[in-house]
């Protein structure tokens, strides 16, 4: 038992020496970012703002890699089985707290395959809806949304995505039926609540703005902790009383279980460097997105989120028996 146990102390120090001496030299050579999902949206988006000051702030390139599909579990899964040598880190967001209910057959744990690196922004969304749609604000939706016999249609961005899930959860506070009409795509789905095909739908804040101030959508509620300064009139669900819809569409990084803990800190504090970037902070104000505050940006916290995040997704899944496609 003594041998055993000095064995383990032993090996446990052998381990941490060789984190140490790994990250005293890290990095040497170009650093891959997986993203989860394809060019063209807030997750493209969001690791393109925080390239250049990333991988100025490690001192190598930060080579951006899209792949998409499966609800950003394609992604996930790959990442997970990269060397955990901090040469290869994972861009995600709720869809990858989503996924574990959601996916029962993948071949990754969340929370045991990864450690998380820090939590990098949050992104407004709106619940918005087609030109011709009678309500004219939140108050007169929800009466008409609970008419006898009516059922909206709602069109979102795909089975398990942030949208989806988000707007189920919203409709089962706010306690009416509705038709669910997944797309392929934010895009898609935005093509044809503009044209009136279906009724409702979450547009991303940055998207919804320009559509709503020229009479294009009419926009209802915000779903985030703040309400969005692009669209100051609009209230947050919570505003409206549905406390439960305090919740952001969040990114973060991760990397594979084992990357050694030197490594981590050195790639959140690149991560809080690039983050601090005037350019960044505008960016990101300008597309509906916030940063987290400075407490929040530590490997620590984005593990309590990414937990939380888990729960709240799977009881939405579970509940409303969602199954991944």
């Amino acid at each position: 038992m003594i041998f055993a146990r000095a064995f383990a102390a032993a090996a446990a120090i052998c381990l941490f020496a060789t984190g140490a001496a790994s990250a005293q030299t890290y990095p040497n050579r170009p650093i891959t970012m997986i993203v989860a999902f394809p060019p063209g949206g807030a997750d493209d988006a969001t690791a393109r703002m925080i390239q250049d000051p990333l991988q100025k702030a490690l001192g190598q390139p930060v080579i951006i890699e899209n792949v998409g599909g499966a609800g950003g579990m394609i992604a996930a899964a790959r990442a997970a089985r990269a060397t955990p040598d901090g040469y290869t880190i994972l861009q995600h967001q709720d869809a990858l707290a989503a996924g574990m209910a959601l996916y029962p057959n993948r071949t990754f744990d969340a929370e045991k395959d990864f450690v998380t690196i820090g939590l990098i922004n949050t992104v407004a969304n709106t619940l918005a809806g087609r030109p011709t749609l009678p309500p004219n604000n939140f108050k007169e939706l929800l009466t008409w949304m609970k008419q006898p016999g009516r059922s909206a249609k709602i069109g979102h961005p795909g089975v398990g995505s942030f949208g989806h899930l988000a707007e189920v959860l919203a409709f089962q506070e706010m306690g009416v039926k509705v038709t669910q009409v997944p797309y392929r795509g934010a895009g898609p789905a935005l093509v044809d609540l503009l044209g009136g095909q279906v009724d409702l739908g979450p547009i991303s804040a940055v998207a919804a703005q320009p559509l709503i101030k020229s009479g294009k959508l009419k926009g209802y509620a915000i779903m985030a902790k703040k309400r969005f300064s692009g669209l100051p009139d609009l209230p947050t669900f919570a505003e409206l009383g549905y406390r439960k819809l305090d919740i952001d569409f969040w990114h973060m990084l991760l990397a594979p279980a084992g990357t050694p803990r030197p490594i981590v800190d050195k790639i959140n504090a690149a991560l809080r460097t690039a983050l601090a970037d005037p350019k960044v902070t505008k960016l990101f104000a300008d597309g509906g997105m916030d940063e987290y505050p400075a407490d929040q940006e530590t490997p620590e916290a984005a593990a309590v989120l990414l937990k939380n995040e888990i729960k709240l997704w799977g009881e939405v899944v579970r509940d409303n028996h969602i199954a991944g496609q």
